[in-house]
């Protein structure tokens, strides 16, 4: 059964188009992380399908039915933004949602228990937001937004600026909803996000999904048997040493010169002689293409630059 299905989706501003036609299936079970520059349409597509933004071209279907009042109600949406009332405890914020979602009684208040336990807060239910780390704020943020067991959950940037501890504490969270059934979409500029917790990834540019599927798939698609990695000490770029890098196919990133497009045998030997010769050298092997590298590939696009 698909979660979501969006088909011809287009979305224009100012006679521009945010979305240029998007068709994207998420099925149940799906971990599905979307990739893509700031600008892409990564969050002008999740509020579409949330009901955010009510005017666009295409058609939504939710749990294989056209998107109504229904079927919305069973979506958990976790927004860039806080959503959450800063001087009242963290208790009363989750019961306060839950309370949009009609849960009453003892319904609400097992609820309200699972979801602060399932972001790590539950100790600290009686204290204000105000009173929290960023990442504190991003997990009640969180568990307000799952209080009403939702089926399917949308999470857009839940780790932007928080401490290590509660980004861990956030993706095993996600793990642990996705295996008591809910189906998730991921949406983060930290691609090794994405690449530990989703089984599926979309990278969409300029309003267009350039590359989908199983992340698997999608990583042998990019695999290349006559492909080498270098690795080089901290600040050092191939194209420094060899001009003629991007017509050979070479490209650095974090630090990794990746030899991609050698045919032929001379050329090899002649690359891997200039690129052994740098003495910030650390080592050399054969190329296992990560997202990041992929989305360089198809984007041209760093994710952690400015540009994203």
């Amino acid at each position: 059964m698909s979660v979501l299905k969006s088909i011809d989706l287009i979305k224009s501003y100012d006679g521009k188009n945010a979305l240029q036609g998007i068709n994207l299936t998420v099925e149940k079970g799906d971990v599905y992380g979307l990739l893509g520059p700031n600008g892409a349409g990564k969050s002008t597509f999740l509020n579409i399908v949330v009901n955010l933004i009510s005017k666009y071209s295409g058609t939504i279907f939710l749990f294989d039915q056209k998107k109504n009042k229904e079927n919305l109600r069973q979506i958990g949406f976790v927004p860039q933004d806080l959503a959450i009332y800063e001087d009242i405890s963290a208790y009363r914020n989750v019961k306060f949602f839950g309370g949009i979602y009609k849960l009453k009684g003892k319904e609400l208040e097992e609820r309200c228990e699972f979801a602060l336990n399932a972001v790590g807060l539950w100790e600290h239910r009686k204290r204000n937001p105000i009173t929290f780390s960023g990442g504190m704020k991003r997990r009640l943020n969180i568990a307000c937004s799952i209080v009403h067991n939702p089926k399917f959950i949308i999470l857009d940037e839940p780790t932007v600026g928080i401490d290590p501890q509660s980004r861990t504490c956030i993706l095993d969270s996600i793990k642990a909803l996705n295996k008591d059934g809910a189906t998730i979409i991921y949406t983060s500029h930290y691609i090794e996000e994405v690449e530990a917790i989703c089984n599926k990834v979309a990278i969409i540019d300029a309003g267009r999904i350039v590359e989908e599927g199983l992340i698997s798939e999608v990583k042998e698609k990019y695999q290349k048997g006559n492909s080498y990695e270098f690795v080089f000490q901290h600040g050092i770029k191939a194209e420094e040493y060899f001009p003629d890098a991007a017509e050979y196919g070479i490209f650095t990133v974090n630090n990794r010169a990746i030899v991609t497009s050698l045919r032929d045998i001379a050329l090899e030997d002649e690359v891997m002689e200039m690129l052994g010769e740098i003495d910030e050298l650390i080592s050399v092997g054969k190329y296992r293409p990560n997202l990041e590298d992929i989305f360089l590939t198809i984007t041209g696009k760093e994710l952690r630059d400015g540009s994203v």
